[in-house]
């Protein structure tokens, strides 16, 4: 009877155990999960509360996390900026089409090669991820886009970059470890060809990775302005990010030596007053889809994870 006794207390203890121990790991998970968030979140706080402060507080360094004496002057001068409406207009644009043809390209690429039926699947699926380790370069794919007569015009933002191949890889691998052989089989069985299972199958099942896809498709557009500045010379066609690139290498240029000092002050706090405004003007827009989607990218992200 003592030994049985002893035995319960002894698992108690040991219970005890690894309940505090299993308390301090979650308080270390905890806090580092938090000290990454500020660390994260601080400097969006810092931008979003200096957009809405006085010039002079921004350069005296009053503005932690909170406004100090609140002003839209910031944003009054983006918003009447003309070339602000044109970058937006051509952003959505690029955003919109591109992302479009990049979810469209990437899974009918994907679909195929995610099927054993298909001959030499290895070996398609190989020149895909070759790209991946080796690029044609930079002036080789411009002469190639002159050539082509797409300089200068909205095909040098969407076409050459229509696929990654590295989502394809993600969304094959989906569509191998989700789609099986047996259902393509009994809708064949029952009449459907190889189009219509993909469109009423294939598409209605993935939607967890298309808006995976969809998602880093588009934050790519959006935050992209290398390709436009070295394909586009017409600023009527230059996205929202190219402006705010101009905007914050201006911000960095000295004021002029003959130019009073006060003067000179309050040019460079207005500088970067319109530079916080512009960057929360440029990036609330992508952040807000991020809410309306989280569902589907809490079940997506870890597809790529899976082995097919």
């Amino acid at each position: 009877m003592r030994e049985v006794r002893a035995l319960r207390a002894d698992r108690r203890g040991t219970a005890i155990a690894l309940a505090r121990s299993d308390r301090i790991f979650l308080a270390v998970v905890y806090g580092i999960i938090l000290l990454g968030t500020l660390i994260v979140l601080y400097p969006l706080l810092y931008v979003l509360a200096a957009s809405f402060s006085s010039p002079s507080a921004v350069t005296q360094g009053r503005v932690v996390i909170w406004p100090v004496e609140f002003t839209l002057a910031g944003y009054k001068q983006v918003l009447a900026y003309q070339r602000v409406g044109i970058g937006y207009r051509n952003t959505i644009f690029y955003t919109l089409a591109g992302t479009t043809i990049n979810v469209f390209v990437t899974l009918i690429c994907a679909y195929p090669l995610s099927r054993k039926g298909l001959p030499h699947r290895n070996f398609f699926t190989f020149l895909f991820a070759f790209t991946m380790m080796f690029g044609g370069g930079l002036m080789p794919t411009y002469l190639l886009l002159n050539r082509l007569g797409m300089v200068n015009t909205v095909w040098a933002i969407l076409i050459p970059g229509a696929l990654s191949a590295y989502q394809m890889i993600v969304v094959r691998t989906f569509f191998a470890s989700t789609i099986p052989d047996d259902l393509l089989e009994s809708a064949k069985i029952d009449g459907c060809n190889d189009y219509q299972f993909f469109w009423y199958f294939v598409l209605p099942l993935s939607t967890a990775v298309i808006a995976v896809i969809g998602l880093q498709y588009a934050v790519g557009h959006w935050n992209s302005y290398f390709s436009a500045m070295i394909y586009l010379q017409n600023p009527d066609l230059y996205p929202l990010q190219v402006f705010l690139r101009e905007i914050l290498v201006m911000s960095q240029i000295d004021t002029p030596e003959f130019m009073d000092d006060h003067a000179a002050e309050a040019i460079q706090s207005m500088k970067n007053l319109i530079k916080y405004a512009l960057i929360v003007v440029s990036t609330a827009p992508i952040l807000s889809i991020y809410p309306l989607i989280q569902k589907y990218f809490v079940k997506g992200v870890m597809i790529g994870s899976i082995k097919g």
